[in-house]
């Protein structure tokens, strides 16, 4: 039985019409109809979610006859795509957040002294942008679960990169003002985590919801 088949079998068996599967799937009518008659296949994503909705094992829908073999290197090829496509995202999220963080750090340092600079980096940098910006990007971790259960553990790096920006602004400027050397704000390691991990744990649930 072919790819095709199997699919349209499924959905069948299921008691889901074409309209109702594509509702659940997030698709529209036309692309289960393209699926069903193989004039499209459908990715990896695609079916591991018709997996989870007409409740048949992935063995079932992947293995076959030889007629399948066309099927299978596309299915190769569309996992290959969708690997890529979250390596990509992931380098986006990484620099998105490394760009914002040096700007911050270079207005800081080379920006002209003036009345209120201090007060306005402390509130609109360090305690507006960046943690806004911690939280969209770690939102955006969870929401596409990148880099999967390792993606916990992205809230330190931000906690650390937000602790960071305060050292080397404010504490920097004044050890060198001083001439001594202060150990950074221990809290805003913390914060930084928390902020991150509201993120991620905000944006995992939406995945969730999404299912």
């Amino acid at each position: 039985m072919d790819i095709g088949s199997k699919i349209r079998k499924s959905r069948v068996d299921a008691k889901l019409t074409q309209e109702q599967a594509a509702e659940a799937l997030g698709i529209s009518r036309q692309t289960i109809s393209n699926w069903e008659n193989e004039k499209s296949y459908p990715d990896i994503v695609s079916v591991l979610k018709m997996s989870d909705l007409y409740r048949v094992s992935l063995d079932y829908l992947l293995k076959g006859e030889s007629s399948m073999s066309s099927y299978m290197d596309y299915l190769d090829e569309s996992t290959n795509q969708v690997k890529s496509r979250r390596r990509l995202s992931a380098l986006i999220v990484v620099l998105s957040y490394l760009t914002i963080w040096t700007l911050a750090i270079l207005w800081f340092w080379f920006s002209p002294d003036e009345t209120g600079k201090a007060m306005v980096y402390a509130l609109g940098v360090i305690w507006i942008i960046i943690p806004l910006t911690t939280f969209i990007l770690s939102l955006l971790i969870g929401e596409m679960d990148l880099w999967g259960r390792c993606k916990w553990f992205a809230s330190i790096a931000f906690g650390i990169m937000y602790m960071l920006l305060a050292y080397m602004s404010f504490s920097l400027a004044n050890n060198i003002a001083t001439g001594k050397v202060n150990e950074p704000n221990w809290t805003l390691l913390l914060v930084g985590t928390v902020i991150s991990l509201l993120g991620i744990g905000v944006g995992h649930l939406i995945s969730i919801l999404k299912k």
